[in-house]
């Protein structure tokens, strides 16, 4: 059971998300590069070093969304009914956010949220700390499925290529909004290309 969240600690999560708001705007607004620790401080009515503890890096103020999802593939399996199995549930899972328009799908053309991922393709040190963020996304979910009973081998392996084929469909889905495609003429085939990846996943590279 979730414990309640204490006026202490709700404050703190609003100056976080406060303080993480402001610097997204100032990025989209004047590029990441562009706008110092200094700068956000000052926006967002903090000193640098109450800045600096809650987001240790300048790249944490944007990728911290990712670092909230970054074990969702994990809580997806270990949510799954007793009769599905762990890729029956990650696919189930991606389908049901495709059809939420959930950004993290790229299957989201709302001004913001794709000026948002442009954000962090375009930027390398984000896309460099994004890498990381998957990597632990690859530990977590293969830390799990060692749990349902796979081999550590084959855990890891599965992992890695579960999360490696979200992101690029991912990649894939955002590449046509940006491309002019509307989220809701894109779905069709994102539904279309995630049962595909997913039926690899199961079955295995055919032959030819």
């Amino acid at each position: 059971m979730t414990r309640p969240m204490g006026l202490r600690e709700a404050k703190k999560a609003r100056l976080r998300e406060t303080i993480a708001a402001t610097a997204i705007r100032m990025f989209l607004e004047s590029g990441f590069d562009q706008v110092s620790i200094t700068d956000i401080a000052r926006e967002a009515e903090v000193s640098r070093r109450t800045l600096f503890a809650y987001f240790p890096t300048k790249e944490d103020l944007v990728l911290q969304r990712f670092a909230d999802h970054e074990d969702e593939a994990t809580r997806t399996v270990r949510a799954r009914r007793p009769d599905q199995s762990p890729l029956d549930a990650l696919r189930e899972a991606l389908l049901d956010a495709l059809r939420q328009r959930d950004p993290n799908t790229g299957l989201n053309d709302e001004p913001e949220k794709v000026a948002f991922a442009q954000l962090i393709t375009g930027t390398e040190s984000l896309a460099a700390r994004l890498r990381r963020y998957t990597m632990r996304s690859v530990d977590s979910l293969a830390e799990v499925l060692r749990d349902t009973g796979f081999d550590p081998l084959t855990a890891r392996l599965v992992a890695a290529q579960v999360i490696v084929v979200q992101r690029e469909l991912a990649f894939m889905n955002h590449a046509c909004i940006v491309n002019g495609e509307s989220a809701a003429d894109r779905y069709p085939e994102a539904v279309r290309a995630t049962g595909h990846a997913f039926d690899l996943l199961r079955d295995g590279l055919p032959s030819r």
